[in-house]
């Protein structure tokens, strides 16, 4: 995309794997309201696709988000429109790896903070900052980022608006995995075909206890009996070969 092209989600999917390009270089890829609101669409839509296995979500160029773009921003609207894709990400049922480069700030730390992995270049840098503006986080997206870095970090992100290393978000638990240059992408790369290898049966079962879901523990007991892949992983582990599993969300 050119800098003179309309700020967008794009996508594309290979080998199992659904990329989400946040994709408006000349603001650094700061969401726009329409951004905001093809999110949750585009995301059901990859949700009900049996050949997605797993979501890359990641920034075109060396930008992950730079937050929310101040310019497009409707009175009472923006935060809904953020909330709701925030929400549809984290809902997603099939895994997700933030995949972060550069600047990964506001509604891009809130975008990365709802998938379920994040994995970043050396040099990125991580903030929270509507206290720069003067705007109440959303209850939700603080709760969310408590459970992920503690009250601690999550305070003092809030409170300061200051943007963090790489070394302090993998310290605090906002970042599973560093990597130098190319070699994040041959990173994600290897790591996106195992998620894309394993049982979804596991995967969604495991996303959903994983959330403090207590009410389908029943209904994933029946998955597991009738879904054949325990069969199927048992006997492929004995015979030495790949599994086949079946089981789709």
């Amino acid at each position: 995309m050119s800098e003179l092209s309309p700020p967008q989600i794009t996508y594309s999917v290979a080998d199992g794997v659904a990329t989400v390009v946040i994709d408006h270089p000349a603001k650094r890829n700061a969401m726009t309201d329409t951004m905001w609101a093809a999110l949750p669409p585009l995301l059901a839509g990859l949700a009900a696709d049996p050949a997605v296995r797993a979501v890359v979500l990641t920034g075109a160029g060396e930008t992950f988000c730079a937050g929310a773009d101040i310019s497009t921003l409707k009175a009472g609207a923006a935060q809904g429109l953020a909330v709701a894709a925030e929400e549809a990400l984290a809902a997603f049922p099939k895994p997700t790896l933030a995949v972060v480069r550069g600047y990964c700030v506001g509604g891009g730390s809130q975008l990365a903070a709802a998938c379920d992995l994040r994995f970043a270049a050396e040099g990125a840098l991580f903030g929270v900052t509507p206290a720069k503006l003067g705007i109440v986080y959303p209850a939700s997206s603080t709760r969310r980022l408590a459970s992920l870095v503690g009250p601690a970090t999550a305070k003092y992100l809030l409170f300061s608006g200051e943007l963090i290393d790489t070394e302090r978000a993998l310290r605090s638990g906002f970042v599973d995995e560093v990597w130098a240059g190319a070699e994040l992408d041959k990173r994600v790369a290897e790591f996106t075909r195992v998620l894309a290898a394993r049982s979804q049966l596991t995967q969604a079962a495991a996303k959903e206890f994983a959330a403090g879901r207590t009410d389908r523990d029943a209904y994933w007991a029946e998955q597991a009996r009738g879904s054949g892949d325990t069969a199927e992983g048992v006997a492929a582990f004995l015979e030495r070969r790949a599994p086949d599993f079946t089981w789709t969300v």
